[in-house]
């Protein structure tokens, strides 16, 4: 797969359409052509302990923020016609899907690969678990920000052009 964009959303809190950030790379031919980093004013717009403590994103960090459609509205195009990759696609698709909804937007039926999966099927038992830093280590990418959207992004990207 040479042309596709990876995804990464991260939520405030437990519900999938609390997006609160997303991070884009688009690749074209094999090379990374585009990134996006969005902050996202989510809804329902409260961070719960948990989550905060994965990213550091707090509602101080997103009051001011455009809410979910304004953002993909900048997205959208940059995406159109691609195959989206994530890390654990079932949670990234959701809250996209979940966001759509939220937003009574027209689900456009985006196709999603999942690298974790692929993964699975690549690496097997020689990884001590499939997660996003692992898996880059593996494929030879140094996760330096884990849990910032385009950082998972980008080294998604970059398993994404190793395995799939």
């Amino acid at each position: 797969m040479t042309d596709f964009a990876a995804i990464d959303f991260e939520t405030a809190n437990a519900h999938r359409a609390s997006v609160c950030s997303v991070g884009v790379v688009v690749v074209r031919g094999g090379e990374v052509v585009d990134t996006l980093y969005r902050l996202i004013r989510p809804r329902p717009n409260f961070y719960s302990r948990f989550t905060t403590a994965i990213h550091g994103l707090t509602y101080a960090d997103t009051a001011d923020a455009p809410d979910f459609e304004e953002v993909w509205r900048d997205v959208a195009p940059r995406i159109e016609g691609l195959p989206l990759v994530a890390h654990n696609a079932p949670f990234d698709e959701g809250c996209l899907r979940a966001a759509f909804d939220l937003y009574d937007m027209p689900y456009p039926g985006y196709e999603f690969y999942c690298t974790c999966r692929a993964s699975r099927r690549v690496f097997g038992k020689r990884l001590p678990n499939h997660q996003l830093h692992t898996v880059s280590a593996a494929c030879g990418f140094d996760l330096q920000h884990h849990h910032h959207a385009l950082a998972d992004a980008e080294a998604c990207a970059r398993i994404a052009l190793k395995i799939l």
